[in-house]
């Protein structure tokens, strides 16, 4: 890894995705995440899409994507270091429950920050998350 499929053999995903999907490793994500800078999110779709560009793809793994989304926040728990894996958040600036401490983890850290989380339902988001993306 990093390695990508070529799918054009597939109508479908071509129609809806594009013929070549990036499969990226644990660390393209991490080194992603640790440059979010405080004050800024961003989703783990950004990152996803980031990588795929710089690979030369039309799409990123989406499962592999939040796989290695939640290795990273949990290694960086386990080394105590000073990743910002908080700032990564779900499709349209949803908190993630599999992070670390669950989502009222994620929110307080978040709220430490600055930012205003919401809530729908059972759900939490980042108010307005789309004013505070980081530039990847």
């Amino acid at each position: 890894m990093p390695k990508i499929e070529d799918f054009s053999d597939n109508p479908e995903c071509v129609a809806k995705y594009g013929a070549k999907m990036l499969i990226a490793e644990p660390m393209q994500y991490n080194d992603v995440m640790s440059r979010i800078p405080k004050g800024k999110v961003t989703t783990i779709v950004e990152i996803r899409d980031f990588l795929a560009k710089r690979a030369g793809a039309d799409f990123t793994c989406w499962m592999t994507g939040g796989i290695f989304q939640n290795i990273v926040a949990n290694a960086a728990v386990e080394r105590d270091d000073d990743l910002p894996w908080w700032r990564t958040l779900k499709k349209d600036g949803e908190l993630s429950e599999k992070y670390p401490g669950g989502v009222d983890a994620q929110k307080k850290l978040l709220e430490s920050e600055g930012f205003k989380i919401i809530q729908k339902g059972k759900r939490f988001f980042v108010a307005d998350y789309e004013k505070s993306l980081a530039k990847l």
